[in-house]
């Protein structure tokens, strides 16, 4: 990947040199109505299954929704501010964490779940995919609508497709998508001791 995109371009200025697909991947709303393939999809998924994690125990688990039959089930769970847009996807992605295995707790599962999610949303972008992750969903609601076991924990619920116009967009939403800013890295950094900038 050569550059910033032109959309990005306006928005975002790195501090420091970074790799512009790290810079360019944003989280769109609008999808266009054009399905994921099954290699597309299981590539995108295996990006994930490289992360890192504690003693490699792998703490995350997917569902997947593509068919229009899994997509409703899935839309039960997903709040109303959600619903709209998030309807449109043509890949629903539930990501879930095990909190505990033979009976320990596992305490980096959210972390290294979150790696994973990194990395899904890294290869879906340089596929020309774009993702959303959503936290607006009723978690219990979910774990009872799709049989998921006590020991997981639901995370997120990630939107992922090809990108569409915004202009399909409900009126309110139009104007917040635009790849958003992120605050300096010196105020995100401190050096020996919380708060001792770097």
């Amino acid at each position: 990947m050569s550059g910033l995109n032109q959309e990005v371009k306006e928005k975002r200025k790195p501090d420091f040199e970074a790799d512009p697909l790290f810079v360019n991947r944003w989280s769109p709303r609008a999808f266009r109505d054009k399905e994921v393939t099954h290699e597309t999809l299981m590539s995108i998924l295996e990006a994930a299954r490289w992360a890192p994690s504690s003693m490699n125990l792998q703490p995350w688990r997917f569902i997947v929704a593509r068919t229009q039959e899994d997509r409703e089930k899935f839309r039960s769970f997903v709040m109303e501010g959600n619903q709209g847009w998030s309807s449109k996807a043509p890949v629903l992605v539930l990501i879930l964490s095990e909190t505990e295995r033979d009976g320990n707790k596992i305490g980096t599962h959210a972390f290294d779940t979150g790696t994973a999610w990194g990395f899904l949303s890294l290869q879906a972008f340089q596929k020309g995919l774009i993702t959303h992750a959503m936290g607006g969903i009723y978690k219990d609601k979910a774990k009872e609508v799709l049989n998921i076991p006590e020991q997981f924990e639901v995370q997120a619920l990630v939107a992922l497709g090809y990108q569409g116009d915004k202009a399909s967009l409900p009126e309110q939403l139009q104007g917040r998508e635009e790849p958003s800013v992120r605050r300096p890295i010196v105020e995100s950094t401190f050096e020996g001791s919380f708060g001792k900038m770097i």
